[in-house]
């Protein structure tokens, strides 16, 4: 619940201008890179089914909040600094790990 209400916060305050960045080119990476990572767009996660389900996890409720319009074109890293500590770093390096798992 808290972080349902840290998200809501977060996006009221997140301006329209940040919304639409995106985020920079990543350097070139090696073969075999993770598909996903805490840079990839919160709407790119949402639409792999195993990415989702990682978040469902690790994240409960944010693929479902009903704010996501205003911050799913942000990365899970862009997002943190506004969620007032609900999305800590231990939880960014599960979400992390997770999503490195995604064949």
């Amino acid at each position: 619940m808290k972080l349902l209400v840290a998200c809501a916060i977060a996006a009221a305050v997140i301006s329209p201008a940040m919304a639409q960045q995106t985020p920079a080119p990543a350097a070139a990476a090696p073969a075999a890179a993770a598909k996903f990572n805490l840079d990839t767009p919160i709407e790119t996660l949402i639409a792999d089914e195993k990415a989702k389900a990682v978040l469902d996890t690790d994240i409960p409720g944010l693929s479902a909040h009903p704010a996501l319009d205003q911050f799913k074109s942000m990365s899970l890293r862009a997002v943190q600094p506004f969620s007032q500590g609900a999305l800590t770093d231990e939880m960014l390096k599960k979400v992390e790990t997770d999503l490195a798992a995604i064949k």
